[in-house]
């Protein structure tokens, strides 16, 4: 059953299932909380009540919004995290990942823990070197660029299936079904908004992070030229001994769709020993 949280400039859709600690899902952008239909389940079976959330603008989350930063997505977590009565571990991918970050700056007594799934997080640039020498992150680089410059469905849909080095046997039915949410009017100009947004938010904050933080790699992601090195950067601007990296091979940016019985073995662990009752 969707849930809805007001916020200042409209509501937040979220669902709950589950019973235990509090652990927050947050998407990344253009896509929307069905993207963990299979971690989620495997969480409340391992212990945890689970908020799966919608971004702003996304899934059935309110559109019309002024922005949608890394920051907004991160204030609207905070939000969902009071409503339900925290503290909460949130895990955030892509985009949300650095929402995470921000999120946990802001208010570490609600943020126990964070799980950053291929985070946008630093601020980024075009590893020129990577254009020439890895075929994947060239494609992907591409399909990206295509969806922002031509606002395109289809090149956003091509990306996703590059996106997704392992598919899931339901894979098809869910780019459907995200395309179908996409089509809906205004849905694509939402989507469009996140990409006027910068990780610069996100890197400003990685110092003020107090709570522990696990970054998650596929180490087939054709969003970064070298996964690894990518969250290993992240960690390195955290204060010392907050952040690990933990990575996953054979898996492209959405983990949590295409290996999500590793991921939840990874990630498992790490929400019990942070929980908060």
């Amino acid at each position: 059953m969707t849930r809805f949280v007001e916020v200042s400039g409209g509501r937040i859709a979220y669902d709950v299932r589950g019973e235990g600690p509090l652990v927050i899902l947050s998407p990344g952008m253009g896509n929307q909380r069905q993207a963990f239909r299979h971690l989620a389940p495997l969480l409340a079976e391992a212990g945890f009540r689970v908020a799966n959330v919608d971004m702003r603008g996304h899934g059935e989350s309110s559109m019309g919004w002024a922005s949608i930063t890394r920051t907004d997505v991160a204030e609207d977590l905070l939000a969902v995290i009071r409503e339900l009565g925290g503290p909460a571990m949130i895990v955030g991918h892509s985009l949300s990942g650095g929402s995470a970050t921000i999120a946990a700056a802001m208010e570490p007594e609600l943020v126990s823990a964070i799980v950053e799934l291929n985070p946008f997080t630093r601020k980024q640039s075009i590893d020129l070197g990577g254009l020439f020498t890895n075929q994947r992150y060239r494609k992907g680089l591409l399909r990206l660029a295509g969806t922002q410059i031509f606002k395109s469905l289809k090149m956003w849909l091509r990306y996703l299936d590059h996106a997704h080095v392992t598919r899931p046997a339901d894979h098809d039915q869910a780019m459907e079904a995200l395309a179908a949410n996409l089509r809906e009017p205004g849905r694509m100009a939402e989507f469009m908004k996140t990409t006027k947004s910068t990780p610069a938010d996100a890197h400003a904050r990685l110092g003020d992070v107090k709570s522990p933080a696990l970054i998650v790699m596929g180490l087939d992601d054709p969003d970064f030229a070298d996964p690894k090195a990518e969250g290993d950067a992240v960690v390195a601007l955290m204060p010392a001994g907050i952040g690990t990296v933990a990575t996953l091979p054979g898996a492209g940016h959405y983990p949590h769709a295409e290996v999500p019985a590793e991921l939840a073995a990874l990630i498992v662990p790490f929400l019990k020993e942070h929980a908060v009752a």
